[in-house]
C-alpha cells in the first residue's frame, strides 16, 4: 500500500480545477447520500510529538467523524501497542482533523486510504521516524479480511500516520500493520467504494480502479479513548 498516488490527480483536485462527474457517468451515481459537502484541502501536518514507548492504559476505541458520518475503531493496544500508541497520539492532538481520504482502490483490493493531511499521499508528521511493523498476518488466503483497519507503508519500519480501511475481503503481501477492526462505519466505506474512484486524463475526470474518491471523504475530526 504504497504512499504515492497519480500527481495530476491530486493537482487537479486540490486546486478546484475540475468537479468530479467521471465520462460514462450518466447511470453511475457520482455521490453517496447523507454525505456533507467538503470544505478541506491538502495541508500541512501538524507538529506532534512521536512516542517512544507503547502507552502502559493503550486507548481503546478511535472515532473518526466524517462528512459521511462516524467511523468507530476498536484498537488492539495488545496486539500493536506502539502503532495504537503512535495513532492515538496524532488523533488526539487533532493531526487528523480536516484531512481528506486520498486513495480508494476498487479492482483487486478493496480499501479506501486517509491519514495524510498533505493529501499528497506522501505526507508523514513531521520529525518521527518510522516505526516498527506488528501484529502482520499470514501471507496466505484473505489476510485483510473487511473492517480491518491496517498502516500504509512504503516498506519494512516506515509506518507514520497513513492508514488503510478495508471495505471488503482483500490479500496483500503480509506488510502491513493490522492496529483495529471497524466497528461501526463499515458500511459507509462501503458506499464510498461502490460509487469509486478517478484519476484525471488532461481536463477530465475518467473512472478508475485506483484513485482519488468521487465521493470525498473528509475527516472532519478524529479521537481516541
Amino acid at each position: 500500500m504504497y504512499r504515492k498516488i497519480t500527481i495530476a490527480l491530486f493537482a487537479s483536485c486540490l486546486l478546484g480545477l475540475v468537479t468530479v462527474a467521471p465520462a460514462n457517468s450518466a447511470d453511475r451515481p457520482t455521490s453517496v447520500p447523507g454525505c456533507a459537502k467538503s470544505t478541506s484541502k491538502g495541508h500541512a501536518p501538524a507538529k506532534v510529538k512521536q512516542p517512544t514507548v507503547a502507552a502502559k492504559l493503550p486507548a481503546k476505541t478511535l472515532t473518526i467523524t466524517t462528512n459521511c458520518g462516524d467511523i468507530v475503531i476498536s484498537l488492539l493496544g495488545s496486539k500493536a501497542p506502539i502503532t495504537v500508541t503512535s495513532i492515538a497520539a496524532l488523533a488526539n492532538a487533532g493531526y487528523y482533523n480536516k484531512s481528506l481520504c486520498h486513495r480508494l482502490t476498487t479492482e483487486g483490493i478493496y480499501v479506501l486510504q486517509c491519514g495524510d493531511p498533505t493529501a499528497s499521499g506522501s505526507g508523514s508528521p513531521t520529525g518521527w521516524t518510522g516505526y516498527v511493523d506488528e501484529n502482520l498476518p499470514k501471507s496466505s488466503g484473505i489476510n485483510y479480511p473487511a473492517g480491518t483497519v491496517a498502516m500504509a507503508n512504503s516498506g519494512p519500519k516506515t509506518n507514520g500516520s497513513q492508514f488503510f480501511l478495508v471495505y471488503q475481503d482483500t490479500t496483500l503481501g503480509p506488510n502491513y500493520t493490522i492496529w483495529g477492526k471497524i466497528t461501526k462505519g463499515l458500511d459507509l466505506v462501503q458506499k464510498v467504494g461502490a460509487v469509486g474512484a478517478y484519476q484525471m486524463n488532461g481536463q477530465q475526470a475518467v473512472y478508475a480502479g485506483d484513485g482519488y474518491p468521487i465521493q470525498t471523504v473528509e475527516i472532519l475530526k478524529a479521537s481516541a479513548k
